[in-house]
C-alpha cells in the first residue's frame, strides 16, 4: 500500500464518514488551488488530506498533545480549535510528515494568523470551499472572491463569515480574528 493510501485508511478508521469525506474534498480542492497559484500540488493534497487528522480526539486528549505548545488567546478560548495544533503534531509523529510548510498549514487552518504564507492560505481556504461536504451558499461567495480578487479576497470573505457566525451565536470573537480581518482590509 502506498503512503497516501495508508494515510487514507488510517483517517477512515479514525474519523466519521462525513469528516473523512471533508478531508478528501479538502485535499482535492487544495491540490487544484496549489496548481492555480503555482505551488506544489502534491504537498497541498497531503496537507488537505491530513488537516483534520486530530478531529476525533476529545478535548482532554487534544490538550494533552498540545500541552507544550504556546497557544494564542483565540485558541484557548475555543476548544474546537485544539485539533489544528494537535493535528500538526499527529501529522509529524504518526504520518512522518516533516515538511514545515505542511505542518504550519495544518497548525493554522482553523484560526489563521497574520501574514499567512500562500500555502497556508490555500489550505485554510480549501477547508472552507471543498464541495463534498460544504454547503453551496457557503463556498460560492468565497470561490467568486477567489476568482475575482485572489487569495486575500477569498480570505476576507472567510473572516467576514466567521465573524458574522460568531456574532449570530453570541460567541466571543478572539482578537486574532479581528486583527487578521483588519489586516486583510
Amino acid at each position: 500500500m502506498d503512503y497516501i493510501e495508508n494515510i487514507k485508511q488510517q483517517l477512515k478508521s479514525n474519523l466519521t464518514e462525513e469528516r473523512y469525506e471533508h478531508s478528501i474534498g479538502t485535499a482535492e480542492c487544495a491540490e487544484k488551488l496549489a496548481e492555480k497559484f503555482g505551488l506544489d500540488k502534491n504537498k497541498a493534497y497531503l496537507a488537505g488530506l491530513v488537516h483534520d487528522c486530530a478531529k476525533f480526539l476529545s478535548k482532554e486528549e487534544a490538550l494533552n498533545i498540545i500541552a507544550g505548545i504556546k497557544l494564542c488567546e483565540g485558541e484557548l478560548a475555543n476548544s474546537k480549535t485544539y485539533h489544528a495544533p494537535a493535528g500538526a503534531i499527529i501529522a509529524k509523529q504518526k504520518f512522518n510528515i516533516d515538511d514545515e510548510e505542511i505542518l504550519s498549514a495544518i497548525r493554522w487552518h482553523t484560526l489563521g494568523k497574520i501574514n499567512m504564507t500562500k500555502f497556508e492560505k490555500i489550505i485554510f481556504i480549501a477547508d472552507k470551499i471543498e464541495e463534498r461536504t460544504r454547503p453551496c451558499e457557503l463556498y460560492e461567495p468565497i470561490k467568486k472572491a477567489l476568482a475575482e480578487g485572489g487569495l486575500d479576497s477569498a480570505l476576507l470573505i472567510c473572516y467576514k463569515n466567521t465573524i458574522k457566525s460568531l456574532v449570530d451565536r453570541n460567541l466571543k470573537i478572539c482578537t486574532t480574528t479581528i486583527e487578521i480581518y483588519n489586516s486583510l482590509l
